[in-house]
């Protein structure tokens, strides 16, 4: 197995549109791995984390996912990163990208420059949640 992974592949998810408790199913931190099944839909965990929101979803419209993606290339050509594939959604996000940094620097820095665009473009308020805290980071060996 190479020292490096050749790619990662990282999802996140817009602010309140993924809880946990959803249908068709979801994963918590004990289920996120591997091989981990999927755990069916509750209905009360859900309406307990939605009753836990400070604000309401947030959704990217079809401007807004434009400017997402733009910046995702951008961010990645500045950074000399290798993206390999990028599928912005209305409530997540998908990236494959080859980078020297750990996944993690590459989905905050998407998140926080896609935030900054996004605060640019349509006048939005600073304080506004658009992602979720983390998301999955796969790394990719083969």
């Amino acid at each position: 197995m190479p020292q490096e992974p050749l790619a990662y592949f990282i999802t996140f998810t817009t602010y309140g549109t993924w809880l946990q408790g959803r249908d068709p199913g979801w994963v918590d931190r004990q289920h996120n791995e591997y091989g981990a099944p999927i755990l069916n839909a509750d209905i009360k965990r859900e309406s307990a984390h939605r009753t836990r929101l400070r604000q309401a979803e947030y959704l990217l419209d079809e401007p807004r996912r434009a400017i997402v993606l733009r910046t995702i290339l951008e961010v990645a050509a500045n950074r000399k990163w290798r993206v390999l594939a990028v599928h912005v959604r209305t409530n997540h996000t998908h990236v494959v990208v080859s980078a020297g940094v750990k996944p993690e620097k590459v989905m905050a820095d998407c998140k926080a420059w896609a935030s900054r665009r996004l605060r640019e473009e349509f006048g939005e308020d600073a304080a506004r949640d658009r992602w979720t805290q983390h998301g999955s980071t796969i790394y990719l060996w083969s």
